[in-house]
Order: structure tokens, then C-alpha cells, then sequence
């Protein structure tokens, strides 16, 4: 039992340097994935809340007075008569 305690810490030593690298790498993309699921989150809350925040303000209306251009026709239609 004892050699082969020894043998597998011989091999976790051979094998550290990889071992780390390797944990270091899925440390790093687990994070990298985490941040880019925290960004989207966050974007689409503000996304959300602009959204209920555009839909609720009054819109603005213009109205349009045609009564010189009314006017205007008549006047033209009374002279080509």
C-alpha cells in the first residue's frame, strides 16, 4: 500500500506543471463565461427596463392646421371659374 502511495505522488509530481496549467485554463474560461453571462444579464435588464420606461412615456402629438391650404385651393378654384 505504501509503494503505491509513492508511485502515484511520483506521478502527480511528473504530471504537476500540465496539472496546473490544465486548472488554470478551465479557471480562466469559467470565469471568462461567468462575465460574459453576468454582461448579458445586465444588458438585458437595462434593455428591459428602457423598453418599459419608452412604452410608458405620452408620445407627442402634433396637430396640423390645413386651413390656409384650404383656403388657398378655394381661392384657385374661384379664379379658374
Amino acid at each position: 500500500m505504501s509503494q503505491e502511495k509513492v508511485n502515484k505522488y511520483k506521478e502527480e509530481k511528473v504530471n504537476r506543471k500540465k496539472n496546473m496549467k490544465k486548472e488554470k485554463m478551465e479557471r480562466l474560461v469559467r470565469r471568462t463565461v461567468a462575465a460574459l453571462v453576468g454582461i448579458v444579464i445586465i444588458g438585458w435588464i437595462g434593455y428591459s427596463a428602457y423598453d418599459i420606461y419608452e412604452t410608458n412615456r405620452p408620445k407627442q402629438t402634433a396637430e396640423i392646421n390645413y386651413d390656409a391650404i384650404d383656403n388657398y385651393q378655394q381661392g384657385l378654384d374661384s379664379e379658374a371659374e
